[in-house]
């Protein structure tokens, strides 16, 4: 096997797989990504064998092959490298040479025919989304994936798609049982008379959190697309899937609550909001990051305590016309779910000050979010 390719090149198609290939080194082959020499390029492969990644790159091959090589070495080696071509050839027992100007590593591979296969993918059935309606999505849920949760299903997201005659709805909810996020969007009708009516995935975290990098790089319309076990994302000649996670998702619908049932609604702006919780914050009890808030009409009142520190309090402005209501928050989900909001002003609801609270922006019905309080 024999090519050359830019840096740039090889450096995106390395920088795409660090994520993917397995860390733990449980197998050897794990922690290397597959190059593919073929006539029309360089195929780059990354798995753990749960997700799965694809690329194929512009190269000048001059010799077809394939090898498999670390992955985290290799990109540190081009990430060194100056601007221009690099020489990358694959002599006897698979070592590997990589020549740049007056530079040369030679690396150890591993045979490519050892390398797990990814799943065979049909074209058909894959939903055409906007890239950047998509990522918005991933951006307000992924904040509220478990992670590493012992309830393993509440370590994924749930994807469901919903087709009607003249509508189809991406939704995604994320929930660690401490707090709650959904958003969805409206696509055009995609599916014939024969698509199914709703189909619902549960993807791994990790997986959302590389198709979210993916969709960060823009250029090129994203698709998606599930079978009974995978799922399927392609954008711009990149393939990636992923195992769906097994198991039955909590009805987060029994969750959310009703907005007529939350009779105690304060709306106040985001970014006051959010500085005035950090500065609170800071005195918060390190594990709980408990924060006091207090309403009370035409106002909020914010108070930490931390026995070995001191305390803080901090009061603003906002809309709020009922009864005087003593909750209280983990910090740092409220600023989860602030962090991903983008209007001037939100709004909190809730019934009494051990009930879940309601968070909205004033105008953005596809896009709920709710908060378990805590005693404090």
């Amino acid at each position: 096997m024999k090519l050359r390719i830019t840096r740039d090149e090889l450096l995106t198609a390395l920088q795409r797989v660090q994520g993917v290939v397995e860390k733990r080194n449980t197998m050897p082959q794990l922690s290397n990504i597959l190059l593919e020499a073929k006539p029309e390029g360089v195929d780059v492969t990354a798995t753990d064998l749960e997700i799965g990644m694809r690329g194929l790159y512009k190269a000048v091959v001059q010799e077809p092959g394939s090898v498999t090589l670390s992955a985290r070495k290799v990109f540190e080696i081009v990430k060194e490298l100056p601007e221009g071509e690099i020489e990358l050839a694959v002599g006897q027992n698979n070592w590997a040479t990589i020549r740049s100007g007056k530079s040369q590593f030679k690396i150890v591979g591993l045979p490519s025919s050892d390398y797990p296969a990814l799943p065979s993918i049909e074209r058909e059935g894959l939903t055409p989304l906007t890239g950047a309606g998509l990522l918005e999505l991933i951006r307000k849920t992924l904040f509220a994936v478990g992670d590493n949760d012992a309830r393993y299903i509440l370590n994924g997201l749930l994807v469901t798609l919903l087709t009607g005659e003249k509508k189809t709805t991406l939704r995604l909810v994320g929930t660690d049982g401490h707090r709650l996020a959904l958003a969805e969007q409206d696509l055009p009708a995609s599916g014939g008379k024969d698509a199914p009516k709703e189909i619902k995935a549960i993807i791994p975290k990790k997986a959302a959190f590389e198709m979210r990098r993916l969709l960060e790089e823009g250029d090129g319309e994203p698709q998606i697309g599930f079978t009974k076990n995978q799922m399927i994302f392609r954008k711009s000649g990149l393939l990636l899937t992923s195992r769906l996670m097994e198991g039955n998702y909590p009805n987060y619908q029994q969750v959310v609550p009703k907005e007529k049932e939350q009779d105690k609604k304060v709306s106040v702006g985001r970014v006051e909001f959010e500085g005035a919780l950090r500065r609170v914050a800071v005195l918060s009890r390190d594990k709980t990051n408990a924060v006091k808030l207090t309403l009370a009409p035409g106002k909020m009142a914010l108070f930490s305590s931390n026995p070995d520190f001191g305390e803080a309090t901090e009061e603003l402005s906002a809309q709020y016309k009922g009864d005087q209501l003593t909750t209280g928050f983990n910090a740092r989900y409220l600023l989860d779910v602030l962090g991903v909001m983008d209007g001037e002003a939100i709004s909190m609801q809730m019934d009494n000050p051990l009930s879940p609270c309601l968070i909205r922006e004033p105008g953005n019905a596809a896009f709920t979010c709710v908060v378990m309080p805590i005693k404090v």
